[in-house]
């Protein structure tokens, strides 16, 4: 007797046991894969038949296969095969082994088929993704992803083996894709931004599958709310989809449920693609994720590789871990470095040391004072109201270092009252405007007005949305045009609406004819897809956070590929002499130049998240504790 395995007309795989006899441990194994089903045992997951047969083997169980589970193991292992010789091809690209007129070729086919001139390193970018079908790009920002997968897209679609564009991804990435899909292709997209839509308007989308437009846009949440809608519009007849995750950094957000939205709808399209800048984040996992995600059939890593995995993370044992990823995500991702690009360099001037006028230091060192103190007391309370504390009291710190009157303001989930004892700082505090104006708007105005007389457009980052208004006032005040984006200003849905947005601001700040000549802007809101490089080459930093992220992603605003081949991209930072003004730029350019040698190598595990205060709470255990 032998368990008869089978596919059924639902592609599930079927057992029958008959009356073949298991040992306990050998029916445990088998129902971990499979389920009951009357008499039948049935699995959802294909993937399942191969496992099974596998373990048969080894426990020496007699098994037949049907014709059609025989026709899929034969299939799959011819697969498997194929897929072996891609990986190979695929990393020996990546190594500099592959035919010279081979990609000459590819290249001079490109320049047919999309509008704008592919630079060098997008050529072999896009030439690795055809070779792998299925692939990762990991570029540093500014070295043109978007203009890759475009390309790819439009070569797919040519082989009439898509037609159309399916992204996912912040809602900050959504206008630049409108934007180089013109750019690269040479006409607007027929474009339908699902985020932003009330669910019954998306869900007449997603029942439109006739005519798919040529792009589609939606962040991590709307998927998350329409993963089965999404699914069913993918797997359509009727919809070939290229299926992008942009900024895929972004999957791990919400306990991983980002993540299981993306892999839930990975089957459906029949090509994929994953975008990032920092692809290992904080674990081994949101690196695998990616890869299950560009190949969810047959996935390069094993449950025995993920075993290993965690015990090399858990040792920060890197080496032994790249020997393993290599030979198997190695060929599904390419990268392309800062220095690859050909770009101008990057002058970062000294920082200008501003001494602080009167009112505005007393506050500020009242503040410090009153940290220290505070912090004695600390061993008192427990430790999520300690860093919640010391997160607030930091802010506050910041605060004081780009506008006192900032002071005022409540901030969330923080109660401490600085100044309620102290009736003079409250008379200060109350009465700032009318005292004096911060130093460092001296120095600001100083340098927009140097800048200006040359007809140099600029770029001025602060924190805090008051900040930002206050050094509109006073550049208004100078009779400077200026403009702000902050994240109370919106993102574009639609191409042709009247509301003022980030894009629209953008667009009227990098034409060099508009007139508007000073942008001011928040890290939080506009560090990330917004580019400023054709036009503005300067940047000044009133006031910075510990946050590493925003900051590299804010100086890659105006040092990307288009533009800063020829032109080099210049920084000036505002400190105020003697205050943690000092500490936030010293520790941000030591954290940048480790995580510079870091990202260069391709499996190294580090911190790079959006969201990160951790910057704050170090600063202050380094600060106002060790001191004591």
């Amino acid at each position: 007797m032998k368990i008869s395995i089978n596919i059924d007309d639902d592609s599930r795989v079927v057992l029958i046991l008959g009356e073949i006899q298991l040992e306990n441990h050998q029916r445990l194994q088998i129902l971990s894969w499979f389920k009951k089903d009357g008499s039948s045992l049935v699995s959802d997951n294909l993937m399942n038949l191969e496992k099974v047969t596998q373990y048969f083997d080894k426990e020496a169980i007699g098994y037949e296969l049907s014709q059609k589970a025989q026709s899929y193991i034969d299939q799959h292992s011819k697969e498997i095969q194929n897929q072996s010789i891609l990986f190979s091809t695929a990393l020996d690209f990546k190594h500099g082994k592959f035919n010279r007129k081979d990609l000459a070729e590819f290249s001079d086919l490109l320049g047919h088929i999309v509008k704008r001139k592919l630079k060098d390193h997008q050529v072999k970018s896009t030439y690795h993704l055809n070779l792998v079908g299925n692939g990762a790009n990991f570029s540093v920002p500014g070295s043109g992803k978007t203009t890759v997968v475009l390309t790819y897209f439009q070569k797919l679609r040519l082989e009439k083996k898509v037609n159309t564009l399916f992204v996912v991804g912040p809602p900050a990435c959504f206008y630049p894709w409108q934007d180089e899909y013109k750019e690269v292709l040479g006409e607007p997209p027929k474009v339908k931004i699902l985020s932003g839509l009330n669910k019954d308007d998306r869900k007449s989308v997603y029942s439109d599958t006739y005519k798919p437009r040529d792009l589609y846009l939606i962040t991590f949440q709307t998927l998350l709310n329409d993963t089965q809608y999404v699914k069913e519009f993918l797997s359509s007849p009727h919809v070939n989809a290229l299926l992008v995750i942009d900024e895929a950094h972004y999957m791990k957000r919400v306990n991983g449920n980002w993540a299981n939205a993306v892999l839930n709808i990975a089957k459906a399209a029949p090509y994929r693609c994953a975008l990032t800048g920092t692809p290992i984040p904080r674990s081994y996992n949101d690196l695998l994720n990616l890869m299950e995600f560009l190949w969810p059939n047959d996935s390069p890593i094993t449950s025995q590789d993920k075993a290993r995995l965690e015990i090399f993370e858990e040792n920060d044992n890197f080496e032994d871990a790249a020997k393993l990823l290599e030979p198997k995500i190695g060929p599904l991702f390419y990268r392309v470095r800062k220095e690859e690009l050909g770009l101008k360099p990057q002058i970062f001037h000294n920082p200008t040391k501003i001494k602080m006028n009167k009112y505005e230091r007393k506050l500020y060192e009242a503040i410090v004072n009153k940290i220290r103190d505070y912090g004695r007391d600390d061993y008192l309370k427990n430790i999520d109201l300690v860093a919640q504390l010391r997160r607030g009291r930091m802010i506050r710190a910041r605060q004081s270092l780009s506008y006192t009157r900032l002071l005022t303001s409540a901030l969330k989930d923080y109660s401490e009252k600085m100044f309620s004892d102290d009736s003079e700082l409250k008379e200060i505090l109350l009465n700032y405007d009318e005292l004096e104006v911060p130093a460092k708007i001296e120095a600001l105005l100083s340098k927009v007005r140097t800048l200006r007389e040359s007809n140099q457009k600029v770029v001025i980052w602060s924190n805090f949305i008051g900040t930002i208004d206050l050094i509109m006032k006073q550049l208004k005040n100078e009779g400077f045009y200026s403009k702000k984006i902050t994240g109370s200003v919106p993102v574009e849905r639609e191409k042709f609406s009247s509301e003022e947005t980030r894009e629209k601001i953008r667009d009227e700040f990098v034409d060099p004819d508009s007139g508007l000549d000073i942008l001011i802007a928040n890290p939080a809101a506009c560090a990330e897809s917004i580019s400023l490089h054709k036009t503005c080459h300067h940047a000044i930093y009133y006031d910075l956070s510990y946050n590493l992220a925003q900051y590299l992603q804010s100086l890659d605003r105006i040092h990307r590929v288009g533009a800063s081949e020829k032109v080099s991209a210049y920084y000036d930072f505002l400190t105020y002499e003697n205050t943690i003004d000092e500490d936030i730029i010293d520790n941000l350019a030591r954290k940048a130049e480790k995580m510079a040698k870091i990202i260069d190598q391709d499996y190294r595990i580090y911190s790079l998240d959006m969201t990160d205060v951790s910057g704050d709470e170090e600063a202050y255990e380094r600060l106002f504790t060790k001191s004591k």
